[in-house]
């Protein structure tokens, strides 16, 4: 895994993708930790954590995580995800937020050195290649480690680098037995450069 101290980073979380990513191989993600990884090794400049929400739902389990998030150095971009039957009667829930995070990609790319995705979606190739067209370097996190491999072949190649999940599992797991209750929040939005356009 390669980054300059210098470089400006910012992280984009497919917070769906992660979840199932991180289910598959076993461990919960603790994303102080995960901030704190990333700042070891950059210049964090932002942590953007994207997710659909059931509006009418009286208590979501993400909701406490996200409330946490947002008190602790990471932007949070929901929207309500749509509930519908399919044809076999089965009730689905459709919440995908690509677009968001494609426009967010885009329009911070220019201020940045260094994007990090942390989604295995092959939808994102083209997001990527555009990107890296603007002369940014691209970092894409998913697993290979599963049968069969959270992340498109298509999306893996045409990232600058790939970092397999299970690989930072010290660095950013937890295993979920230790669930604990999370910490209480803190001061907003710690240590992070801002852009006075955005």
């Amino acid at each position: 895994m390669h980054f300059y101290q210098d470089e400006r980073v910012a992280l984009f979380i497919d917070g769906s993708n992660l979840y199932a990513t991180a289910k598959t191989l076993g461990f919960d993600i603790d994303y102080k930790r995960l901030l704190g990884y990333f700042r070891k090794r950059a210049r964090l400049i932002r942590a953007i954590y994207y997710t659909a929400l059931l509006d009418d739902a009286d208590y979501s389990p993400i909701k406490p995580l996200i409330d946490w998030l947002d008190y602790n150095g990471y932007r949070v971009v929901t929207k309500p995800a749509k509930e519908f039957t399919d044809a076999m009667g089965r009730r689905k829930v459709k919440g995908n937020m690509d677009i968001e995070l494609a426009v967010d990609v885009m329009q911070l790319c220019d201020q940045l050195d260094h994007i990090v995705l942390f989604s295995g979606d092959g939808d994102f190739r083209s997001l990527v290649a555009a990107v890296q067209a603007r002369g940014r370097r691209v970092t894409v996190v998913s697993t290979l480690t599963t049968r069969p491999p959270m992340i498109a072949d298509d999306l893996r190649r045409q990232t600058d680098q790939f970092i397999d999940l299970s690989d930072l599992r010290d660095e950013i797991g937890r295993d979920p037995s230790e669930r604990r209750e999370r910490p209480a929040p803190q001061a907003p939005r710690e240590s992070f450069e801002d852009f006075a356009d955005i």
